[in-house]
């Protein structure tokens, strides 16, 4: 039974990693596991047999998680932008009360924190601005080199809560190359993007455990304002009041499905 409800969970995180604006660091912490995950990877030969019963149902299901959402995702982002992008703002408004719910309530309200909550807000919506003067790279345009670097960035969101990896690809104008090599399983991309989220992904666990061991409630409240930040980043364009309209249902809709079937 944990078999099962660990690849479930496994799913959902490696669904994070396709989903724009959605992080899978995020659903690590909502499903309470994130810093058994990052202790499971960095001290994997400490204990082997542990750490592989509990990474492999979480691999497993992350690798399903992946590949089952990578053409359904294509498929949805470009026919129905606005339902699906505003679906995914739900999913992430459900997400914040679980992480602020991390922070004790006395200890939220003190300045440091709240710099470090605003701080991290505020690259969210510099994203916005960033996002209009990146290129869109295409398969004959981009380099090696430059995807083994997306791919180091690209881990910043993978490890770190509330910073989607998905966003970030976005920034660097290499999301859609990456959601068609997914959905394709087009390894000329997908392997120079892996070295680099392998080689990021050591760095910024190491890093992130630091910074939470060391300073933990102001790294999580860096960790809600990237997550409130990226809720800017995913805002669809509208051009209608039924486009609105939509677009505050599939919200709603997004946000109740957590609640109706809650992942913690």
């Amino acid at each position: 039974m944990n078999f099962l409800l660990n690849c479930l969970k496994g799913m959902a995180i490696g669904a994070g990693a396709i989903l724009p604006g959605i992080s899978s660091g995020v659903f690590c912490v909502i499903f309470g596991i994130y810093e058994k995950l990052l202790d499971s990877i960095l001290n994997f030969f400490s204990d082997i047999k542990n750490n592989v019963k509990f990474l492999l149902p979480i691999v497993i299901g992350g690798f399903f998680g992946v590949i089952l959402l990578g053409n359904v995702l294509n498929y949805c982002l470009y026919t129905f932008p606005i339902q699906t992008k505003s679906l995914f703002i739900g999913l992430i408004l459900a997400s914040i009360p679980p992480l602020i719910k991390q922070i004790p309530t006395k200890k939220r309200w003190k300045p440091i924190n709240l710099v470090s909550f605003f701080l991290a807000l505020l690259v969210g919506i510099v994203c916005i601005f960033l996002e209009n003067f990146m290129p869109n790279y295409t398969l004959q345009t981009i380099s090696i080199p430059y995807l083994i670097l997306c791919g180091f960035l690209m881990s910043i969101g993978v490890v770190v809560p509330g910073v989607s990896n998905t966003i970030i690809l976005m920034l660097l104008g290499v999301y859609p190359i990456y959601l068609n090599s997914v959905s394709n399983l087009y390894f000329p991309i997908l392997i120079p993007l892996g070295i680099g989220l392998v080689i990021g992904g050591f760095f910024f666990m190491k890093l992130t455990k630091y910074l939470l061991d060391s300073f933990f409630i102001p790294t999580f409240s860096g960790i809600i304002g990237f997550t409130v930040g990226s809720i800017f980043v995913l805002l669809p364009s509208f051009s209608s009041s039924i486009d609105v309209l939509i677009g505050t249902l599939c919200v709603f809709l997004g946000f109740y499905m957590v609640k109706l079937f809650p992942i913690s």
